[in-house]
């Protein structure tokens, strides 16, 4: 549990520090008549856009040094509206305390990334579900930390309740689709040659890897397009 180094808020409002901005992708026009309206999002609507996608396993990229660790993107429904739970992590932990985050972790010896997700979406958020509720893999994400993140697409099913485990999770948000579905802010540091990407999420910023993860579902989930994120740049505060 201890790898998920994902943005914390910023509740500035302005600018970037000065950073230069650079364009958010031009999303095409079949991409655009293919969204499906985050009200009438069903498990055969996730399962069919995530089966539709290629991913990219950085494994076949030579990155041979990070740890495996997987998160879960478990998609349930509030009164009829679907969308994922995001975490803000126990002050106590040891590594990346209080920030935004996917549940998630490091697999365990012997795990692979689905059956990690799950376990670590029971332990944290005390939601278990069967192999059946995995509807498939996004793109892996090498995190500037030493972890490379596969994002497993999980099905929860209706009003599903969650209970924190308050020794890794200090709150748990249910982030409704139309709060997903936001164009992406980037700017330039000057560590990085990268964009660094960003997702506005009430009234502060959701930073990378989490954000980036996040803008890849609502890309191939809500809009059909098959966007890679792996060249996105963290904030220099989550390479550590």
């Amino acid at each position: 549990m201890d790898m998920r180094d994902a943005g914390r808020g910023d509740t500035s409002g302005g600018s970037m520090d000065g950073h230069d901005f650079v364009p958010a992708p031009t999303r095409s026009a079949a991409a655009a008549a293919a969204r499906l309206g985050p009200g009438s999002v069903t498990e055969d609507d996730v399962r069919r856009a995530v089966s539709a996608f290629t991913r990219q396993d950085t494994g076949d990229a030579g990155e041979q040094s990070s740890v495996g660790s997987a998160v879960a993107l478990a998609v349930s429904t509030r009164a009829g509206v679907p969308g994922i739970w995001l975490t803000r992590r126990s002050l106590t932990l040891r590594k990346h305390p209080g920030q935004f985050a996917l549940p998630g972790g490091r697999m365990d010896p012997g795990e692979d990334a689905p059956t990690a997700a799950r376990r670590e979406l029971a332990e944290e958020l005390g939601v278990a579900l069967p192999d059946g509720a995995v509807l498939g893999l996004l793109d892996d994400y090498t995190t500037r930390s030493g972890y490379t993140m596969t994002p497993v697409v999980l099905w929860a099913g209706a009003d599903r309740g969650t209970t924190a485990n308050p020794g890794e999770v200090a709150e748990v948000f249910f982030v409704p689709f139309d709060e997903l579905d936001v164009e992406p802010l980037f700017d330039r540091i000057p560590q990085s040659q990268r964009p660094v990407i960003k997702l506005p999420w009430r009234g502060g910023y959701l930073h990378a890897p989490t954000a980036a993860v996040i803008y890849q579902f609502r890309e191939v989930v809500l809009h059909g397009e098959h966007t890679r994120v792996a060249d996105f740049e963290q904030p220099v505060f989550a390479w550590r």
